[in-house]
């Protein structure tokens, strides 16, 4: 389900993002400035991403699955060739970053997320 989710933000499946996302869903990722961490706030972000980079992908590095967590450490690139995010405006440069993400499983559903990356220090450079 986790690597759908990456799948779906890429591509912009936002039904998809609501199948797979709890109702109560929670991201405790600081996200863009002003963005509830909540569902929607989840996908107006992949959706403000979609809008500045284009030719992103996401491969799965590794992950773990146990109980009601699911780890994974993937890698991404992307053209930030589309508009402004995150104070920089575009660079037409392909950027790479890093990120690990726990992902909670409830009821069949991704109730929370939570992640570390590096996508802020690939724009600077």
């Amino acid at each position: 389900m986790v690597r759908r989710l990456f799948e779906a933000r890429v591509k912009l499946d936002l039904d998809a993002l609501d199948n797979m996302l709890a109702p109560h869903f929670l991201s405790h990722t600081r996200g863009l400035p002003g963005q509830q961490l909540d569902r929607e706030g989840f996908k107006r972000t992949t959706l403000e991403f979609a809008a500045a980079f284009s030719n992103s992908r996401f491969i799965v590095e590794e992950q773990v699955a146990e109980a009601d967590k699911v780890i994974s450490r993937i890698s991404g690139r992307a053209t930030h060739d589309r508009r402004e995010f995150l104070g920089v405006a575009p660079t037409g440069r392909e950027v790479t970053s890093m990120a690990i993400f726990i992902h909670r499983i409830e009821g069949g559903k991704i109730a929370e997320e939570r992640s570390l990356g590096t996508v802020g220090q690939a724009l600077m450079e």
